[in-house]
C-alpha cells in the first residue's frame, strides 16, 4: 500500500480546524453587553453588581492596565432552541496561546453567586441542558485587564509592571458575547479525533497500531458531511469506536493525573491580583468537580486557601464541600510554595508549621508531601525539615529545566545533610501545566528514567496562574486514555494515591545526597537586594521578638503577643514565595514588599523594645541584650548584662600609602587603593590574602543573559570584568578606614573597621547604584588550599567543591549561602560572613611563580541590574555588611554569622537578665525560644548540631520545669523521651540533627 500518512494527517488538521470545531456551536445569537469600569482598585462584589453600566459593543476596546471592569450580559434563549444545550460564549479578548497571562474574568449570577472563571481556554458558561426556550439570561463578569508582561517577544523592558507607570491605554478588544447552542456530539468527536491524532503522531511510523488509527481516522473523515457536520458527527464517532476501545498493553506506563493550577502567589501581577486568580480558579474547579465524577483537583499553598476563605466566602463554601468529598485536595503542607534556598532555618520550618496547621484546623487533613513544582532548586537541609514537620515525600518539576546536566532519576530517595531521606518524585511529563496532549503523555512514558524498576509517574494537569486550572477537554482526553493501546494508562488520583503506589513498587529507590541544584535561575540569589535584605532582617527580628517576649512572659508576666507574631510570620512567609524573595516579580510586587518589610520591622521593634523594658526595668545601667546563640562581650546567649571591655584598636599610616589596622589579634593592611593587601593572623602567624592579590576588591561584570533577565546569570558574564580600584577618598577613622569610589553612574562608600578584641574585619558597604545590566561582586582572594568549602544552609552547612572536574561541578558557578562561607586547611581557615547577601562564587588557581600555592577566591554577589520584569531593578542606595574572619574554623564561622545578623542592643535598665534556656556546648545552636503556639505557656526550644559532628550537651532552663517533651515542628509529642533531670535535659545529637523540645512550666 502506498504511504499516504501525511495526506491523511494534513486532512485531519484542516477538517478539524475549519469544519468540525466550528460546528461545536452551530447556532448563536448576540447578547446585550454593558460595562462599568471600577475606579482605582477592585471593589467588593456587591458594589460591582450594583453599579450602573453603560452599553459597550463587541469590537470595542476596554481595560486600562490593572483595571477592573464589570460587564453585564443579558439576552433571551430563542424559543426554537428548546430541548438543546445552550452556553454563553464570553470572549473578553483572549489570546488562546496565553492562558494565565492576560485578562481574566469571574462570572456571577445576579444574586452574587460565583459561577466559574473565564480564561483563554475556558470561555463558556452553561445556561441550560436542556433549555425550554425563552429563558432570560443575565450574567455579570468581574473582568481584570491585567496587561501582558511576558509577550511573544519576551524579556523586553516594560513599564506595565506597576500601576504607577503603566498608563491608561485600553489593553483588550471585546471579541464575542453570544448565546450559542452546544452540540455535545460534535464536541466529543473533536476530542476523539484530537486524542487519536496526537497518539498517532507519537507511534512508530512502521507500527501496525499507527496505521490502524490512521485508517479509522480516514473512515471517520469520510463519514463527515462537511456541509452537515452536526448531522453526521455520530456516524463519524462510530468509525472511531473500535480503535478507542483497544486496551493498553499490560506494560504501559501508568500516569496519575492530578488536577492542578500552579498559581504564582505574585509574579507578573501583584498580590492582590493573585487573590482574585485563586477565586476564579477555585470557582472553575469546584464547578468541574460537580460535572465530572472521576476528576480530582489538588491545590497547594495554605495562604491561597486562606485568601479564598477571607475574600470569597461563597467560593469557600463550595471548596469545603468538595474537600469533604475527597475531590478537592489540600497539597504540600506549606504556607506558600516558597523558595527553599534562601529562607533561614526557622522560616523554612515555619512554612510547614503554618501550612500544615491551616489544613489541620480547617479540614482535619494532614498531607504527607511537600509540593514545590516550580521552586528554583532545593537546599540540602530541606529533607530533615520536611520529616520534622511530619511529612515524608516531595514533588517538584523544576530540576528538569537544568541547562547542563540531566538528572538521573525521576523517583528516588533524597538524603539531606543530617542523613534524613525523603521519597521524591520529578514528574517525567516535564511540565506542571499538563494538558493531556498526546505528545506530553508520550514524553512522560519515554522520558521516565526509572522504567524497568518502576512504572508510575504523576502529571499535574491544568493551566496555571490565571489559566483557570483543568478544563473539561482535559478530563475528556484523560477518559479516552484511561486504557488505550499505544498510550500510557491515565487515572485521576490524589497525590497520596500516587505516592502510595510509587513507594510500594520502588522500595529500593536510588539515593541522591545533598542539594538539588537547579542549573538555571542562579541570579535569583541576588536580584532585588532590598527584598532579600527585608527577608533576612525580618527573620532575625522575629527570632528576637519571640526570644525576648517569651523571656519576659516567664519572668514578668509580660503578655506574649501570640496573634501579632502569628500574623507577622505569615506575612514574612508569604514574601518568601518563589517569585518574590528571588527577585523575579514585577516592580509593583517589590515596591509593596519593601513597604511591607518596613512595617514588619517597626512592629517587631516595638515588641522587642516592650519586652526588653519589662525585663530590664527602669534604670540607667548600660546593658547589652544578646539575642545570638553564643555569648559575646561577657553576656551569655539569650541574656542581658553590662558589656565587658574588649581592648584597643590602632590605626596607623602605611609607608607605601594607605593604613594599617591592628587590635592585637589581626593586623590589616589597606593600600592606597582602599584594598586589603594583608590580613595577618597574629596568633597563627598566617597571612590570609593570597600573594600578589588584594581583598575587598569590587568587580563589575556585564550581565545580559540569553533570557530570563531577573532570573539568570550565564557563565559567559565572567569573560569580561572591570576591577574597581580608583578611589575618590581614603580617610583614616578611629577604628578603621573610609573609602569612596565612583564608577559609571554609581558611587560606593565603604568603611573597613577592626572591632577591639575580635578576630574579624568588618566591611560596611553603601552603594548608590545606577547601572543597568551589570553585576557587582566583592572579591576575597585567599591563600588557602581547599578542594571544598562550606556554605551555611538550613540547620547546618553543606560542602561544595572548589574545582570543576565534572560538568555537575562546573555548572555550580553561582551558589547560595546563608550567613557564612567557610574554607580552610587542616588547623586554619577563613570565613566570610554577611548580613543580607546569598549569591556567591568560589574559584581556585595555582600560582605559577613563587611558592606555587593555591589561591582560592570567594566572591560575594552584591547587586545586579536586569531590566525585565522590573526595568528599574535595584536602582538606588543599598547597604551591606560583611566580615572577613581569618583563622576561623566552622565553629567560628557559625558564631560570627549569627553575630553579624543579630547586632547588639544597648538599652539602659536596672536588671541583668538571665537566659531563659542555656546549652553548654557551642556546637548546639538554639534557633528559636518561644511560647507554645497553643497558648498553654509552655516554652518551646528548637536547636540543632551546627558543626557537622556528634555533640553531647546539657540544656538548662532558667525556670522550674514540670516535664519535657520532644515534639515535631508543629509542637506535637514524639515518642522520644528526653533525659530530664530537674530543670536540665541531657542531649546527644548526631551531625546537624534538628530537635524541638517543649518544656512545661511547673
Amino acid at each position: 500500500m502506498h504511504d499516504d500518512r501525511s495526506l491523511v494527517e494534513a486532512r485531519l488538521k484542516r477538517v478539524l480546524d475549519e469544519r468540525i470545531r466550528p460546528a461545536v456551536y452551530p447556532e448563536s445569537v448576540p447578547l446585550d453587553v454593558a460595562v462599568w469600569h471600577a475606579p482605582g482598585e477592585p471593589v467588593p462584589v456587591d458594589e460591582g453588581l450594583a453599579a450602573e453600566p453603560e452599553p459597550i459593543a463587541v469590537g470595542a476596546r476596554w481595560g486600562a492596565p490593572w483595571g477592573t471592569s464589570w460587564f453585564r450580559v443579558t439576552g433571551t434563549v430563542p424559543e426554537e432552541w428548546a430541548g438543546r444545550t445552550v452556553e454563553a460564549l464570553l470572549d473578553l479578548g483572549f489570546d488562546e496561546n496565553m492562558p494565565g497571562f492576560q485578562c481574566e474574568g469571574l462570572v456571577y449570577r445576579p444574586d452574587g453567586t460565583p459561577v466559574k472563571g473565564l480564561n483563554p481556554r475556558n470561555q463558556w458558561v452553561r445556561v441550560g441542558a436542556p433549555v425550554e426556550g425563552g429563558e432570560q439570561v443575565r450574567l455579570h463578569v468581574e473582568a481584570a485587564s491585567n496587561p501582558v508582561i511576558l509577550d511573544y517577544h519576551p524579556f523586553r523592558p516594560t513599564w506595565l509592571g506597576d500601576k504607577d507607570t503603566a498608563g491608561h491605554e485600553p489593553q483588550y478588544t471585546l471579541t464575542r458575547m453570544d448565546l450559542a447552542v452546544f452540540d455535545e456530539t460534535v464536541w466529543q468527536l473533536v476530542i476523539d479525533l484530537e486524542v487519536l491524532g496526537e497518539l498517532m503522531a507519537e507511534l512508530p511510523a512502521d507500527g501496525a497500531r499507527r496505521h490502524e488509527i490512521l485508517r479509522a481516522v480516514e473512515r471517520a473523515l469520510d463519514a463527515v458531511d462537511l456541509q452537515d457536520v452536526n448531522g453526521t458527527a455520530a456516524q463519524a464517532r462510530s468509525c472511531l469506536a473500535e480503535v478507542l476501545a483497544t486496551p493498553a498493553a499490560p506494560s504501559a506506563h501508568r500516569i496519575s493525573a492530578v488536577g492542578h493550577a500552579h498559581i504564582d502567589s505574585a509574579w507578573l501581577w501583584p498580590l492582590r491580583e493573585t487573590v482574585r486568580k485563586v477565586a476564579r480558579t477555585t470557582a472553575n474547579m469546584t464547578a468541574l468537580i460537580e460535572d465530572e465524577p472521576d476528576f480530582v483537583f489538588a491545590m497547594s499553598q495554605a495562604q491561597q486557601w486562606a485568601w479564598v476563605k477571607e475574600h470569597r466566602p461563597e467560593v469557600w463554601a463550595r471548596v469545603k464541600k468538595a474537600v469533604a468529598e475527597g475531590r478537592f485536595v489540600p497539597a504540600g503542607g506549606m504556607w506558600v510554595e516558597s523558595d527553599t534556598n534562601m529562607p533561614g532555618s526557622e522560616a523554612m520550618a515555619r512554612q510547614f508549621v503554618h501550612g500544615k496547621r491551616f489544613f489541620l484546623d480547617e479540614f482535619g487533613i494532614e498531607n504527607d508531601e511537600a509540593w514545590l513544582p516550580d521552586t528554583f532548586g532545593f537546599a540540602a537541609g530541606l529533607p530533615q525539615i520536611i520529616r520534622a514537620a511530619g511529612s515524608t515525600r516531595l514533588l517538584t518539576q523544576k530540576i528538569s529545566w537544568s541547562q547542563t546536566n540531566r538528572f538521573p532519576h525521576h523517583t528516588f530517595q533524597w538524603e539531606g545533610i543530617d542523613g534524613t531521606r525523603i521519597f521524591t518524585h520529578f514528574p517525567p511529563v516535564d511540565t506542571y501545566n499538563c494538558s493531556m496532549k498526546g505528545s506530553e503523555l508520550a514524553h512522560a512514558a519515554r522520558n521516565f528514567k526509572d522504567k524497568g524498576r518502576a512504572r508510575h509517574s504523576l502529571a499535574p494537569t491544568g493551566w496555571g496562574d490565571g489559566g483557570g486550572g483543568t478544563t473539561r477537554e482535559m478530563v475528556a482526553k484523560a477518559a479516552r486514555v484511561r486504557n488505550l493501546e499505544g498510550a500510557p494508562a491515565v487515572a485521576w488520583e490524589t497525590p497520596e494515591q500516587f505516592f502510595a503506589k510509587a513507594e510500594a513498587e520502588y522500595p529500593d529507590a536510588p539515593v541522591w545526597v545533598g542539594e538539588l541544584y537547579l542549573e538555571l535561575h542562579r541570579a535569583t540569589l541576588t536580584s532585588q537586594a532590598k527584598t532579600k535584605q527585608g527577608n533576612r532582617r525580618s527573620e532575625h527580628l522575629l527570632r528576637e521578638a519571640e526570644l525576648w517576649a517569651a523571656t519576659a512572659a516567664v519572668r514578668t508576666g509580660f503578655p506574649y503577643p501570640y496573634a501579632d507574631l502569628d500574623r507577622i510570620w505569615k506575612t514574612v512567609l508569604l514574601h518568601q514565595f518563589h517569585d518574590i524573595l528571588p527577585g523575579s516579580s514585577i516592580a509593583w510586587v517589590h515596591r509593596e514588599a519593601r513597604a511591607t518589610y518596613q512595617r514588619v520591622a517597626a512592629e517587631l521593634e516595638e515588641i522587642i523594645g516592650a519586652a526588653q523594658r519589662a525585663l530590664a526595668g527602669e534604670g540607667d545601667r548600660p546593658l547589652l541584650f544578646n539575642a545570638a546563640p553564643h555569648g559575646r562581650g561577657g553576656v551569655p546567649a539569650g541574656g542581658a548584662a553590662q558589656e565587658q571591655p574588649a581592648g584597643e584598636v590602632t590605626v596607623s599610616d602605611r609607608p607605601e600609602g594607605g593604613h594599617v589596622l591592628s587590635n592585637g589579634l589581626l593586623r590589616i593592611e589597606i593600600d592606597a587603593r582602599g584594598l586589603v593587601v594583608s590580613a595577618y593572623d597574629l596568633d597563627a602567624g598566617r597571612e590570609t590574602v593570597a600573594p600578589g592579590t588584594a581583598a575587598n576588591l569590587l568587580q563589575l561584570h556585564p550581565d545580559f543573559p540569553n533570557m530570563w533577565d531577573a532570573w539568570d546569570v550565564d557563565a559567559f558574564y565572567r569573560n569580561a570584568v572591570t576591577d574597581l580600584t580608583q578611589t575618590d577618598e581614603l580617610t583614616a577613622l578611629a577604628e578603621g578606614v573610609r573609602i569612596v569610589r565612583s564608577f559609571g553612574s554609581s558611587r560606593v562608600t565603604q568603611v573597613l573597621s577592626l572591632p577591639p578584641g575580635e578576630r574579624r574585619l568588618l566591611i560596611d558597604t553603601e552603594v548608590d547604584w545606577h547601572e543597568t545590566e551589570k553585576f557587582l561582586k566583592l572579591a576575597f582572594p585567599l591563600d588557602v588550599h581547599a578542594e571544598r568549602y562550606a556554605s551555611e544552609t538550613q540547620f547546618g552547612h553543606f560542602h561544595r567543591p572548589t574545582h570543576t572536574n565534572t560538568s555537575w561541578e562546573s555548572a555550580k558557578f553561582e551558589a547560595c549561602n546563608h550567613r557564612f562561607v567557610h574554607l580552610g586547611e587542616p588547623g586554619w581557615g577563613v570565613a566570610i560572613v554577611n548580613d543580607s547577601t546569598y549569591g556567591h562564587d568560589v574559584t581556585r588557581s595555582v600560582r605559577a611563580d613563587g611558592d606555587r600555592g593555591t589561591t582560592t577566591t570567594v566572591r560575594v554577589s552584591l547587586l545586579r541590574a536586569p531590566r525585565f520584569p522590573d526595568p528599574e531593578t535595584d536602582q538606588g542606595i543599598h547597604r551591606f555588611r560583611h566580615a572577613l574572619v581569618p583563622g576561623a574554623d566552622i565553629a567560628d564561622a557559625v558564631r560570627e554569622g549569627w553575630r553579624i545578623n543579630l547586632p547588639e542592643r544597648r538599652p539602659t535598665g536596672a536588671n541583668d537578665v538571665a537566659p531563659l534556656v542555656t546549652v553548654d556546648n557551642d556546637a548546639v545552636v538554639i534557633t528559636a525560644v518561644k511560647l507554645a503556639d497553643d497558648g498553654t505557656g509552655d516554652v518551646v526550644v528548637r536547636f540543632h548540631e551546627a558543626h557537622g559532628g556528634r555533640a553531647r550537651a546539657t540544656l538548662r532552663a532558667g525556670f522550674e520545669v514540670a516535664d519535657v517533651t520532644a515534639t515535631d515542628l508543629l509542637e506535637r509529642p514524639l515518642p522520644d523521651t528526653p533525659e530530664q533531670v530537674g530543670n536540665s535535659v541531657g542531649l546527644r545529637l548526631r551531625p546537624f540533627e534538628l530537635v524541638t523540645l517543649r518544656l512545661r512550666r511547673a
